[in-house]
């Protein structure tokens, strides 16, 4: 693989599987340079050698983005290989849906670390480079459930709500910045493996009859990427057709 004259250096959290692995391989096959980060090392290093094998450029690293210093160690890992960061995204997160009589405060915790905390501490980790160059990007995947609230979903979807508040501080604080949310409807991924509520997870198989592949995800996140520089994609939904 020839890298292109415009490829990027891209972070990518939670790159294991779904949609963060869809966006390394379409990434990766346009040409970027990619730091990815997971906690499941062995996913990360069986993905990684299969893009080195024909000529991609892919490094990882073990991440658990609620280690604030884990995430930092991240960024200063691609400045190390690269000399620059062009583009941040945030896309690690989890989805343990149940009914808030469910009482499962220790899920709600593990979400807030992971879906807010997570994006926070991507945002820190870049955000001092990105000031010093004076551009780049910041990609947050949030969630239809960040433009609306459902059933046994109120505590994910309020940690989505909050991914949509805070990509729309940082643009609105940064001009010099891109900064894109992503809002994916229905995809197939392993996001619904970590429901234990029996109810709150078949009503979640009912709801996935109709999803998207996550490659259709990736498609729009490498959309935003490959606009030309003077052009923000501040927000973009992707759903299944007819579908949520």
């Amino acid at each position: 693989m020839t890298l292109q004259p415009t490829a990027k250096v891209i972070l990518l959290t939670g790159a294991s599987s779904g949609i963060g692995a869809a966006t390394v391989r379409l990434l990766c096959a346009q040409g970027h340079r990619l730091l990815i980060g997971a906690r499941r090392t062995e996913r990360l290093q069986a993905l990684a050698e299969s893009l080195r094998a024909s000529g991609g450029e892919v490094h990882y690293c073990t991440l658990d983005v609620t280690q604030a210093q884990q995430v930092q160690a991240f960024a200063q890992r691609a400045l190390q290989l690269y000399g620059r960061i062009d583009v941040m995204i945030n896309n690690a997160g989890i989805m343990p849906l149940s009914p808030l009589a469910a009482l499962k405060l220790d899920e709600w915790q593990r979400m807030l670390d992971v879906n807010v905390s997570g994006v926070l501490h991507g945002i820190a980790a870049v955000l001092p480079t990105l000031q010093r160059q004076g551009s780049g990007q910041v990609i947050n995947i949030s969630s239809i459930g960040g433009l609306t609230v459902v059933p046994t979903a109120a505590v994910y979807c309020a940690t989505k709500f909050a991914v949509r508040a805070i990509s729309d501080g940082l643009r609105q604080e940064h001009p010099y910045l891109r900064v894109t949310c992503v809002y994916p409807g229905v995809v197939e991924s392993e996001l619904a493996d970590s429901i234990s509520d029996p109810g709150a997870a078949e009503a979640m198989r009912q709801f996935r009859q109709n999803a998207l592949p996550p490659e259709a995800i990736a498609q729009a996140i490498a959309h935003v990427i490959n606009q030309p520089e003077q052009v923000d994609s501040s927000e973009i939904v992707v759903r299944p057709t007819g579908g949520f």
